[in-house]
């Protein structure tokens, strides 16, 4: 759910107390660094934020399999005046895409699902024109399903059930494996698909398979009910005044299309664990980081594998993602040949944190 909103001259006593929050920062771990790339950061972040107003923002540099840089710029919670720091939780929006991914990959290894299995496998009352459907074709944003109706009653408390009626009643935008587009109602089919094949809701099989086998001890499903320790607020622009995320129902906070609490030094356990076999065999992440190709023998024009783009960056091979929801922006990019990764979360709606990691890296990856 995006909430735009164009940035006015006038700019409310909340954001005037957070930009001079920016000078407040929490450093972890920070090493190896070159003095002038440290500082060229420090000051592009500082910059870049108050140029768009972000309240607050969580910035992770892995080089080498080392964390170099760990801090938090600004604030988590305006109200409170709570300074970001690397332990800061925030929401993941789409990024969470890649975890789902992965648990249909750990059931494929199993044999419980096949890549070209047909939906009409797991979904016998799905309409005719999911037979043509694949799970691999869901997993790469090519099998022609829809997104979020403009109308769509995000306050609502969906069953499970009920989303699953509303996805099967839109028709399919193209037929499947012709095209690419960006779907989150098909990793909300995907959720649906592992608790299918496993009985358990997906989120407890990632919590289960994923996050307490890499120690992500703050990673979870989102709720707003419980007491989350360090949890970031999430924030918006509306004509110019910082405001509070707009509420959603429950239901919708815990669908497979991206709806993750996590922190830096969490993904960083996780970046550590996909240069390893530790959740996935090689063979399937490469499958993962491969662009899909269309039955035409095209790779699809999203360059996306599963979960995850894949681009060339002035001829550095970066594997990512970006996120929004809720009044966060996220986005992870892995420079895997270079072995850097860099992460940035941000507490603001329509931010740039892609933008910012990817100028991050290009300074890092400049260095000598």
């Amino acid at each position: 759910m995006n909430f735009a909103c164009s940035f006015r001259r006038t700019v409310s006593s909340a954001v005037c107390v957070m930009l001079v929050a920016l000078a407040l920062t929490v450093t972890l771990n920070v090493q190896a660094q070159s003095p002038s790339t440290t500082t060229a950061v420090t000051d592009y972040v500082k910059a870049e934020m108050q140029r768009e107003h972000i309240p607050g923002l969580s910035l992770l540099v892995i080089k080498n399999d080392k964390i170099i840089r760990a801090e938090g710029f600004g604030l988590a919670n305006v109200e409170l005046q709570v300074p970001v720091k690397p332990e800061s939780v925030f929401q993941s929006g789409s990024v969470g895409k890649q975890f789902t991914a992965t648990a249909v990959m750990m059931l494929v290894e199993e044999g419980k699902i096949g890549l070209d299995d047909p939906l009409t496998k797991y979904f016998p009352d799905a309409p005719a024109t999911w037979k043509d459907v694949t799970v691999r074709e869901l997993l790469s944003h090519t099998a022609g399903f829809g997104d979020y109706p403009k109308k769509f009653n995000y306050r609502k408390d969906w069953t499970e059930d009920e989303e699953l009626k509303l996805i099967e009643s839109i028709p399919l935008a193209y037929p499947p494996g012709t095209s690419w587009a960006y779907s989150n109602f098909g990793y909300v089919t995907l959720g649906i698909l592992i608790h299918r094949v496993t009985g358990e809701f997906y989120g407890d099989f990632l919590q289960q398979r994923i996050f307490r086998p890499l120690g992500m001890n703050s990673t979870r499903i989102i709720s707003e009910a419980d007491i989350v320790p360090n949890r970031s607020a999430g924030y918006r622009l509306v004509k110019g005044e910082l405001k509070n995320q707009e509420w959603v129902s429950p239901v919708v906070n815990t669908t497979a299309d991206g709806s993750l609490y996590f922190t830096t030094l969490d993904l960083a356990k996780w970046d550590a664990a996909l240069y390893t076999e530790k959740l996935l065999k090689r063979s399937s992440l490469d499958l993962m980081w491969t662009p899909v190709r269309l039955k035409n023998g095209q790779p699809n024009k999203g360059h996306y594998g599963f979960g995850w783009f894949i681009e060339d960056r002035k001829g550095h091979r970066c594997i990512h993602h970006d996120g929004s929801w809720q009044g966060f922006e996220t986005a992870i990019d892995r420079y895997v040949d270079d072995k850097l990764t860099v992460i940035a979360l941000a507490n603001l709606a329509d931010s740039s944190a892609g933008k910012i990691t990817e100028h991050v890296a290009d300074l890092y990856l400049a260095e000598k």
